[in-house]
């Protein structure tokens, strides 16, 4: 396939929803696609960087959740969160992420992300705060097994532009998800993401192995990139 865009092309469609990602930690793994290919929807096939796929876990700070064109949403759209995702390529050839899950600590939008994108949106107790240089992400879970994850990420000052392997993990311009019994890609765009490299601190993590993918994060990530945030907006599902 072609590579990666690092930029976003266009936005398909009318903006549905705003929201900024801010303090945004990425941990990646490298995965063989015949453990990730049973995971996806129909229509879709692991997308790879360098003969492999790879499983992300992803946290930051929601903040600004708009749904346009009213106002940001107080409260509600403003929490940390979690997120387990995979990577996707589907027939038609378009690239986008997959979630396994996604913690947040706010009911009432767990509950409407569930309802309207059928996204795994789970609700969990969760706190983000600086430790010093790094930050320290932590998140249980309030719903049946009830995993948890501890991350600490210190970020450097060295900057990662032209990075065939950072524009695959961060620039992805939709996701998959299924509705009505389809698989639909849900479009969005923001500026380049302004990245950082980053160095683990400490991990003790069960929502990849939840996700479906145990023993990965038992592992130290093969990728740890930090940033301090974009503003990414989303169209209707294609």
């Amino acid at each position: 396939m072609d590579p990666i865009q690092s930029v976003a092309p266009p936005l398909r469609g009318r903006a549905i929803l705003s929201q900024d990602w801010l303090r945004v930690s990425f941990l990646h793994w490298r995965v063989p696609s015949d453990r990730v290919a049973p995971l996806l929807p129909a229509g879709t096939r692991p997308d790879e960087h360098d003969g492999s796929s790879w499983v992300g876990l992803i946290a930051f700070q929601m903040a600004r959740f708009t749904i346009v064109p009213g106002p940001a949403l107080p409260y509600i759209g403003d929490f940390p969160e979690i997120n387990v995702r995979l990577y996707t390529v589907d027939d038609e050839g378009r690239r986008g992420v997959l979630f396994r899950s996604l913690e947040a600590s706010r009911v009432v939008t767990v509950l409407g992300a569930r309802t309207v994108m059928n996204v795994p949106y789970q609700w969990a107790r969760m706190s983000i705060r600086r430790s010093g240089a790094a930050i320290d992400y932590r998140s249980t879970r309030l719903t049946g097994s009830r995993p948890s994850t501890h991350t600490v990420v210190r970020p450097t000052s060295e900057t990662v532009v032209g990075d065939p392997l950072a524009d695959f993990l961060t620039a992805r311009w939709g996701m998959h998800t299924v509705l009505r019994g389809r698989t639909r890609f849900v479009p969005n765009e923001h500026e380049p993401w302004p990245l950082r490299r980053a160095s683990l601190v400490s991990l003790d993590d069960e929502l990849v192995a939840a996700g479906g993918l145990p023993g990965v994060a038992s592992r130290p990530p093969d990728s740890v990139l930090y940033s301090p945030g974009v503003h990414a907006r989303f169209a209707m599902p294609l």
